[in-house]
């Protein structure tokens, strides 16, 4: 089972990817939540392309990806899940929720430290929130988010199934909440106890500093209720709200190469975790 998994994994991962962006992409056609206010095309190319090039360099950097490390200590029994004989399926679950748990800690980890911080505002400085967003991210925070992930598995010690559903649901759900999509009210509040739907997460891409530093689920909306930073709605509702931070905010921002100079542009700023300041 382990082998086939890791023999598939990458292609399992990429179906997905294009699966859900194509599913996302024309819900947002059909249903659109905002209007955007920016090129689209200037913004499309930039995102997609920092996507090809963090997957291309991901590949070069660690080969065996999360799945490979997963099975490397399978083999080895090493990890609390192995250590402490934990049947299959429990640990399967527990693997989901304790993988989940370590995205949010660490997303929370990426506003509260200043240096943190310079690598994920790029993530921030999109001026328009699509499906496109989900997926924008600076190649230093992957590179430290996959050591990160690797981390998580050497302690954990999950089934490989368990890092590879939790791979493809990742990926799945940030495109899905970063999406422009409209969902009904009613839909929205019951989804809401269980994932992190597109209004709830749109709310932490907010200009204003205490909502930025809310609702850092990417799968689950449990842990933003459990330890209080869970926030319901934007205060100038969702057609309002303004997208993005305060220090990035040209057209000429959006583009490639000044995506990859952002952590070395500029102060630091403000990062409301530890200090209540308006520009970030």
């Amino acid at each position: 089972m382990d082998t086939w998994l890791l023999t598939h994994a990458s292609g399992v991962r990429l179906g997905a990817f294009f699966g859900i962006f194509t599913l996302m992409a024309a819900w947002e056609i059909a249903a659109p939540r905002r209007t955007l206010r920016e090129s689209k095309m200037i913004r499309w190319t930039s995102n997609l392309a920092i996507t090809v090039f963090n997957s291309v360099l991901l590949r070069i950097l660690f080969p065996v990806a999360a799945v490979g490390v997963a099975a490397f200590v399978a083999e080895r029994g090493a990890g609390l899940f192995n250590l402490f004989a934990v049947p299959y399926p429990l640990a399967l679950v527990l693997s989901l929720l304790a993988l989940d748990l370590a995205i949010y800690l660490q997303h929370l980890m990426f506003h509260a430290v200043p240096i943190l911080w310079r690598v994920h505002r790029m993530h921030h400085a999109d001026l328009d929130f699509d499906v496109t967003t989900g997926a924008r991210f600076h190649p230093l925070e992957m590179i430290l988010s996959m050591l990160i992930k690797f981390a998580a598995i050497l302690l954990l010690g999950p089934p490989v199934l368990a890092v590879l559903v939790f791979e493809v649901l990742l990926n799945a759900t940030a495109m899905f909440n970063h999406s422009n999509v409209r969902i009904p009210q009613s839909w929205d509040r019951a989804l809401r106890w269980l994932v992190v739907t597109p209004d709830m997460h749109r709310v932490h891409h907010s200009i204003d500093a205490p909502e930025c530093n809310s609702n850092f689920g990417f799968n689950l909306t449990w842990w933003d209720r459990l330890l209080g930073t869970y926030r319901t709605q934007p205060a100038a509702g969702h057609e309002r709200m303004v997208i993005g931070i305060r220090q990035f905010r040209s057209h000429r921002d959006l583009w490639l190469d000044q995506m990859l100079l952002e952590p070395f542009r500029g102060q630091i700023g403000g990062y409301s975790i530890n200090r209540q300041q308006e520009a970030r």
